[in-house]
């Protein structure tokens, strides 16, 4: 991305990423839930998030609805719109991975391009991409809100899985059947798998 401000210089820290890394004991990273309305992301997230807490690490969890409260608060639901909320996302997360913290989001983000940019924000290995995978079916019938209904009426316009696409991932790092595991398999297929990684401790 071209740099709109002049002078800007990008300054080193006096405390590196990996001091603070040893210092809370695991390494820092992103794990990216993905999936439709309804898959179970933030409901996941959160739930791993407790997790690596009772380990003692570092983490957050940035929210689809959170985050359109304040940073993405000026962005509508348009493709445009939603690219930018998720560039904005990826680099935060990034800044969060910079503290030597575990940075969870759950959106449902969803075009493979703009996953892949923040997947390229970051070296190898360190952009963990949980699929969240769910029928539409089962997502719209966990829709409390309604709104997979009002989308196909036509009230909402652009609403994913059913007027706007939904990409699936194609080789994410960890997939989870959302509408046939328990919530509790779910989250220990993910952290099991983290710890393969050698990402936090066993």
């Amino acid at each position: 991305m071209t740099l709109k401000s002049e002078n800007v210089v990008w300054h080193v820290h006096a405390v590196s990423r990996e001091e603070r890394e040893r210092r809370n004991g695991h390494r820092s990273f992103i794990l990216w839930f993905t999936g439709l309305s309804g898959a179970g992301k933030s409901t996941l997230a959160n739930a791993v998030e407790s997790d690596l807490y009772r380990l003692g690490c570092a983490s957050f969890v940035f929210d689809g609805d959170n985050v359109r409260h304040g940073l993405c608060s000026d962005l509508g639901f348009s493709e445009e719109d939603r690219k930018e909320n998720i560039r904005r996302i990826g680099e935060m997360a990034k800044l969060f991975t910079e503290a030597g913290t575990i940075a969870l989001t759950a959106f449902i983000s969803p075009f493979r391009e703009e996953r892949q940019r923040v997947r390229d924000l970051m070296p190898e290995g360190e952009f963990i991409e949980v699929y969240c995978k769910c029928s539409l079916e089962v997502c719209e019938e966990r829709d409390v809100k309604g709104l997979y209904a009002k989308a196909r009426a036509g009230i909402i316009k652009n609403y994913t899985g059913i007027s706007s696409p939904y990409e699936e991932p194609e080789k994410p790092e960890i997939e989870v059947p959302t509408d046939q595991l328990s919530l509790e398999d779910s989250t220990a297929l993910v952290l099991d798998n983290l710890r393969e990684r050698g990402l936090i401790p066993r």
